[in-house]
C-alpha cells in the first residue's frame, strides 16, 4: 500500500488550529491525555484476550513506556495494548464523528479562561490532539493486536496528514512528539527533562493501574575492559495504588480529584466525592464523584456512563450501565467488587442479584449525598441542581422505589421568588387557607409562563404557582400526581375554582353569566367544532379575552409532541376554549350575536379569538396564512 496524504475533516482541522494557537495556562495536559489513552488501550487488550483466548497477542508484560531523546528533542509515549488498524487510524484520528462537535467547538472558542478550555478538551475525548500544543510534528505508529501490518500516521497539525503501512511495527501504539523549543514565559516547559516527566506522572497518573516506565538515558562510557555498562532498568514512575482501596486518611483530596479527572475526562475538580464500602456476604468498594458541570452530550443517545467496574482491582469495563439507573448517568467513579467473575458480560450483569443489590445501595447513597448537600451547603446544591436537575427528575418517572427521595431533593422555580427555587415541602408550608392543590404550569421559559393568560387569576389572588420549564416536567407531574396528600394540578387543565369563603356571591354571579352567554357559547362550539370540544366561561382569566385549556384527563399539546418525537403515535385531543365574560371583546361579541341574524363576520371573529388564544400560550393557529389574512382584513377595516 502506498503512502496516502489525506485532509483532515473540517471539524478536526478547526479543533487543531484552536489547540495550537490558543494559549493554555497548563500545557502539561498533553502527557496526561496520552498516558490515559495508553491505559485505555491496555485495558481493552486484556479484556479482548479474556474474551478470545486464541487472540495472537502478548499480554505477559502490559505497560506504558516514556522515552526521551534529548538530542532529537522528541518525547515518545508507548504502550503494548490493543493498537489500531489502518482504517481505525483514519477514522479515529482524521475525523471527529460526534454529534456534539459543533457545540464543542463553539464552547472552546468562547472559553474565557484556560481551565475551562482544558476541561472541554478532556471532556470531549480528543486528548490526542493536545499533543500539538507542545509539538511541531506528531508521529503515531500502531499495530492492532492479532494483525500483521502496522500503520504510521504523521502530521504537523495543519491541513493534512499522511498514512502509510509499517510491516515491522510492534504490537500497540507509540506517539512521538517532535517538541517545540521550551518557552517558560508561555508555560511551555522542557519536556525532555526527566524530572519534569516524573512530576507530571506523579501528579496526574500515579493511580493508573499499569506500570508507567521511563526509559533511562544510556551511558556511553566504557569500563576498563572496554565494554559499555549495561543499560539501567527502566524506572517505574507511578505507585499503581487503587485509591478506593486505601483508607480515607491515606488519600488527599487532590489525589481523589486527579482520579476523577482521569475517569471523567474533566479538568475541573468534582463537586462531591462519595465513598462507600460494603462488607459481609458480598463485598465491594465504591468511589463515586458528582461533577461540577454537565457534559454537553448528557442528553444525547451516544452519551457514555461514567462508572467503571473492577473485580479485585482488575478492570472489567467502562460505562457499566448496570450499576446506576439512567437518571444518574452523570455520576463518575469506580466500583470494585470482590466476588464477581473476571469474564462477566453486560448481559450477565443485568441479571445478577449482587449487581442489583449494589445498584440499589449506590443509588440511595448518591441521593442521600445530594440531600445532605441541600441541607448543609445551599451554594453547592444550587450548582448541582442547575447542572443536573433536569436529568435527575427523570427518576420521578422511571424509579418508583426512590421517587419520594428524588422528590424530597428536587427544587423548582415558582412565583414566590424571582430567583430562589422552592421545594414542594416549602410550597405546602406556604399554601393559603383552603387551598387543596399544588398548582404548576409548564412552558419553554419562565417569562413565557409568567405572561401566560392561565396565570392571571392566580397572580391576582396571590396564589403560588410552580414554573416548570424542563421537557421532563410535562411527564413527571402527571406521573407523581400528588405530594403529601396535595394534588399536583396544572393551571392549564380542567376547571379551576379559586373562589374564597368570603366570596358569597360567586356562585350566583356565575349562574347569571352562564345564562347570559349560553347562546354564544353553544353557537361558538358549533362553529369551532373541528378544533375544540367545548366553549365555556373562564374563572382563570382577568385580563385576556380567551385561553385554551386541556381537559383534566387529556394530554397537553407539548406532551403529545414529546410522545410523537419518541415514535409513539397518540391521537390529537381537542381542547377547550374559555372566554373571559368581563372582557369588552367578549361582551361585544355576545351582544352582536344576540342582535345580528347574519353571523358571517362573527364566525370569523370567533376563529380569530381562538387563534389569539392559541398564540398566547405559545402555539400556532391551524392555518397561519388564513389567520393572518383575517387579522389583516380586520385591521384594514378598523383604520
Amino acid at each position: 500500500m502506498p503512502t496516502e496524504t489525506l485532509e483532515f475533516q473540517v471539524e478536526a482541522r478547526q479543533l487543531l488550529q484552536l489547540m495550537i494557537h490558543s494559549v493554555y495556562s497548563n500545557k502539561d495536559v498533553f502527557l496526561r491525555e496520552l498516558v490515559s489513552n495508553a491505559s485505555d488501550a491496555l485495558d481493552k487488550l486484556r479484556l479482548e484476550k479474556l474474551r478470545d483466548d486464541s487472540l495472537d497477542a502478548d499480554v505477559a508484560d502490559l505497560h506504558i513506556e516514556i522515552d526521551i531523546d534529548d538530542d532529537a528533542r522528541t518525547l515518545t509515549v508507548r504502550d503494548n495494548g490493543i493498537g489500531m488498524s489502518y482504517d481505525e487510524v483514519g477514522q479515529l484520528i482524521g475525523t471527529i464523528a460526534n454529534s456534539g462537535t459543533a457545540k464543542f467547538l463553539q464552547e472552546l472558542r468562547e472559553a474565557k479562561d484556560a481551565a475551562r478550555a482544558e476541561g472541554l478538551i478532556g471532556q470531549f475525548g480528543v486528548g490526542f490532539y493536545s499533543g500539538f500544543m507542545v509539538a511541531d510534528e506528531v508521529t503515531l505508529v500502531t499495530r492492532r493486536a492479532g494483525e500483521a501490518l502496522g500503520t504510521r500516521w504523521t502530521s504537523r497539525g495543519e491541513d493534512t496528514y499522511t498514512l502509510e503501512p509499517v510491516p515491522d511495527a510492534p504490537q500497540g501504539t507509540s506517539v512521538t512528539l517532535h517538541l517545540k523549543p521550551a518557552d517558560p514565559e508561555n508555560q511551555l516547559h522542557d519536556y525532555t527533562s526527566p524530572w519534569k516527566i516524573r512530576e507530571i506522572i506523579k501528579r496526574y497518573s500515579d493511580f493508573i493501574t499499569w506500570p508507567i516506565r521511563m526509559v533511562p538515558e544510556r551511558s556511553g562510557a566504557a569500563d576498563e575492559s572496554g565494554e559499555n555498562d549495561e543499560a539501567p532498568a527502566p524506572e517505574t514512575l507511578n505507585s499503581m495504588k487503587a485509591l478506593w482501596a486505601r483508607s480515607r486518611d491515606e488519600v488527599s483530596d487532590d489525589e481523589y480529584h486527579e482520579l476523577y479527572k482521569h475517569i471523567g475526562h474533566d479538568w475541573r475538580d468534582p463537586l462531591e466525592t462519595i465513598r462507600l464500602q460494603a462488607e459481609g456476604t458480598f463485598e465491594y468498594q465504591a468511589l463515586l464523584f458528582l461533577p461540577a458541570h454537565a457534559p454537553h452530550d448528557l442528553f444525547t443517545r451516544d452519551f457514555k456512563r461514567g462508572v467503571q467496574l473492577y473485580v479485585r482491582r482488575v478492570f472489567i469495563m467502562d460505562d457499566c450501565e448496570a450499576l446506576l439507573p439512567p437518571y444518574l448517568r452523570f455520576v463518575k467513579g469506580v466500583v470494585d467488587a470482590a466476588d464477581l467473575s473476571l469474564n462477566v458480560s453486560r448481559e450477565i450483569l443485568q441479571q445478577d442479584r449482587h449487581i442489583e443489590m449494589m445498584r440499589r445501595r449506590l443509588t440511595k447513597k448518591v441521593l442521600s449525598t445530594v440531600k445532605d448537600m441541600m441541607t448543609k451547603d445551599q451554594d453547592r446544591y444550587a450548582t448541582f441542581w442547575r447542572e443536573f436537575g433536569p436529568v435527575l427528575k427523570e427518576g420521578l418517572v422511571t424509579d418508583a422505589e426512590n421517587r419520594d427521595a428524588v422528590l424530597a431533593l428536587a427544587s423548582f422555580a415558582s412565583t414566590h421568588h424571582d430567583s430562589v427555587p422552592t421545594t414542594l415541602q416549602q410550597y405546602v408550608e406556604r399554601m393559603k387557607d383552603g387551598q387543596d392543590d399544588i398548582y404548576y404550569l409548564t412552558g419553554e421559559s419562565r417569562q413565557s409562563i409568567e405572561n401566560s393568560p392561565h396565570m392571571e387569576a392566580f397572580r391576582d389572588r396571590g396564589i403560588e404557582v410552580l414554573l416548570l420549564t424542563d421537557a421532563v416536567d410535562e411527564v413527571w407531574a402527571d406521573t407523581v400526581g400528588e405530594y403529601e396528600g396535595k394534588k399536583l394540578r396544572s393551571v392549564a387543565k380542567g376547571q379551576i375554582r379559586l373562589d374564597t369563603e368570603d366570596d358569597d356571591t360567586a356562585d350566583g354571579e356565575r349562574e347569571k353569566q352562564t345564562e347570559e352567554y349560553a347562546g354564544l357559547l353553544g353557537w361558538m362550539t358549533e362553529q369551532l367544532d373541528e378544533d375544540i370540544k367545548e366553549v365555556r366561561l373562564s374563572s382563570r382569566l382577568t385580563v385576556s379575552p380567551a385561553c385554551v385549556v386541556s381537559d383534566a384527563g387529556d394530554l397537553t399539546p407539548a406532551l403529545e409532541n414529546m410522545y410523537r418525537a419518541m415514535g409513539q403515535e397518540v391521537p390529537r385531543a381537542k381542547r377547550i376554549l374559555e372566554l373571559n365574560p368581563g372582557h369588552q371583546l367578549v361582551k361585544g361579541l355576545n351582544q352582536a350575536y344576540k342582535e345580528r341574524e347574519d353571523r358571517t363576520e362573527l364566525t370569523e371573529t370567533a376563529e380569530l379569538l381562538h387563534g389569539l388564544a392559541v398564540l398566547a400560550e405559545g402555539g400556532q393557529p391551524k392555518d397561519p396564512s388564513r389567520f393572518v389574512k383575517l387579522m389583516a382584513d380586520r385591521l384594514e377595516r378598523a383604520l
